[in-house]
């Protein structure tokens, strides 16, 4: 009993600390629209991606793929949360959650599903090349396309995100 009000305050006291607002020193991105790539849609094409500052502590993306390929093909859109967590010069770190929807065709079969991401990540940019941004992260994906899968993931910077500021 004491291990789990331990565990449970222990969340309380993350969950106040992930959701307070902090003072930022970062780059200013805010009403900048990212544009770039990902590959974090699990049918496994390249996504064309989107992403806006829209506070100092909020985000908002748009991921999307598209093949033709009559054996292989299909689509995928998905919208991303962004919550910043912490601020320095060059970086920063957020949680992020994403959800799509998926169509694939596999062996001229197609398939239609749902993928959920839940993740902490961090993007940063080199000094004098503040307007491109690298991102990575970690966290759990859950997603059905034939079968419903849960995995962890790790995305380094070119799978994650590099987005381009205008």
């Amino acid at each position: 009993m004491l291990k789990t009000a331990k565990t449970l305050s222990f969340l309380f006291v993350l969950m106040l600390t992930l959701t307070a607002s902090s003072e930022s020193f970062a780059f200013d991105k805010i009403n900048r629209l990212g544009l770039g790539m990902s590959n974090q849609l699990h049918n496994d094409f390249p996504g064309l991606s989107f992403k806006i500052q829209k506070s100092r502590s909020f985000a908002i993306g748009a991921v999307t793929g598209l093949s033709t390929d009559p054996t292989s093909g299909g689509y995928g859109v998905g919208l991303k949360m962004y919550r910043n967590i912490f601020d320095e010069p060059q970086l920063n770190f957020y949680l992020a959650g994403m959800g799509a929807i998926l169509n694939n065709k596999i062996n001229k079969t197609s398939y239609s599903g749902f993928q959920l991401d839940l993740s902490f990540g961090s993007e940063f940019h080199f000094t004098g090349l503040n307007s491109l941004g690298f991102s990575f992260e970690f966290g759990a994906s859950a997603f059905k396309k034939k079968d419903f899968v849960f995995q962890t993931l790790g995305n380094h910077f070119i799978a994650s995100a590099i987005h381009f500021y205008l």
